[in-house]
């Protein structure tokens, strides 16, 4: 990995790697004390007058709207600028002439690119912080940063830590960048077992496996999805990435990547589930079955709820603004989303 600054005010937040598990600790404190306004309890003005500059050259829906969302529920405006269809880089424009320039307009921000090292290209030309959303196949730390918080709850709900929990991660793990993320910022933990299963050709990076094994983890490679989820405590699931996919590259895959059949026979209907999402629910799309969608540890939908806690925190952090500067501009708000019909 490269050697990275610690993420805190003023820096830009490309790596997982920025992290210590201190530093994780206080931005998953941040993440508790916005709760009221991810809920809609409370309105918080502490980013009144701040603009976010939101700018995805690949599709996204949560990870967009989520980060916008986020910073609108901290009182600030938001500017934004989908695909490069819409943008100067259409005409040419290179990325670190569209940073300088947008810099221009925004106290932060945001950047997905579909190309691994973008991101990072992108900020050493910038003037403000930058917040990676996703280079290609290469890291999405806010992704990671949310999952392992939902982790630590939804583990904690049942009196676990994450320490030396069992995970169980499946699917493309070639391409897919949230997975990449989420085992290195795992590598804070301690005695993780970690077992794996992908299809052939989209297994995990050997930098990554072998990340995990210097950091003192186990990781083994498991022949089926029924072996690779029994005894785990967390299902991690991901979509395979088909628009990085070549003709060579594509799986012959169909059905389910995981159902309710493959947990049933693992004897482990009751194991955390988790996805970073989008997930692919049409027949034979090789993802997660929506027959799991009772099954009493879906986290799915807890990852995209806790996003918003997430990423408020990393906003927070980048502009450094204190929990006590968000506690002294809360105001309640009349209306309550509590009493939606």
């Amino acid at each position: 990995m490269v050697d990275l600054p610690a993420f805190e005010q003023g820096r830009h937040l490309l790596s997982v790697a920025q992290f210590s598990r201190s530093s994780l600790a206080q931005l998953f404190g941040l993440a508790d004390a916005v709760e009221p306004f991810t809920r809609r309890r409370g309105i918080c003005t502490v980013l009144d007058g701040a603009m976010l500059g939101s700018l995805f050259f690949e599709p996204s829906t949560r990870t967009r709207l989520s980060f916008e969302s986020a910073f609108l529920r901290l009182g600030g405006e938001v500017t934004t600028t989908t695909g490069f269809t819409f943008s100067s880089m259409a005409k040419g424009e290179s990325i670190a002439d569209t940073a300088r320039v947008v810099s221009g307009y925004s106290d932060v921000l945001v950047v997905r690119h579909p190309e691994v090292g973008s991101v990072a290209e992108f900020a050493a030309a910038a003037t403000v912080p930058v917040i990676n959303a996703g280079d290609g196949s290469g890291e999405h730390p806010s992704q990671a940063l949310l999952d392992v918080y939902t982790l630590e709850k939804e583990l904690g709900r049942r009196g676990r830590a994450v320490d030396g929990c069992r995970l169980a991660v499946l699917g493309d793990l070639r391409h897919g960048r949230t997975v990449h993320s989420l085992i290195r910022l795992l590598c804070l933990y301690r005695d993780l077992d970690f077992t794996v299963f992908a299809p052939a050709g989209l297994e995990l990076p050997d930098e990554v496996a072998q990340a995990a094994l210097v950091a003192g983890h186990r990781l083994r490679t498991a022949e089926s999805v029924v072996a690779a989820v029994r005894g785990v405590d967390v299902v991690y699931a991901t979509r395979v990435q088909r628009e990085r996919l070549t003709a060579e590259l594509a799986p012959a895959s169909g059905g389910d990547l995981l159902n309710r059949r493959h947990l049933a026979q693992a004897d482990n209907l009751d194991v955390i589930i988790m996805h970073p999402l989008p997930r692919d629910s049409r027949p034979d799309a090789f993802d997660l079955s929506p027959d799991v969608d009772d099954l009493p540890g879906l986290a799915i939908f807890q990852q995209t709820d806790n996003g918003l806690n997430i990423r408020m925190a990393i906003f927070l952090t980048a502009l450094g603004v204190s929990a006590e500067a968000v506690r002294l501009t809360t105001k309640q708000r009349p209306w309550n989303a509590s009493l939606r019909p």
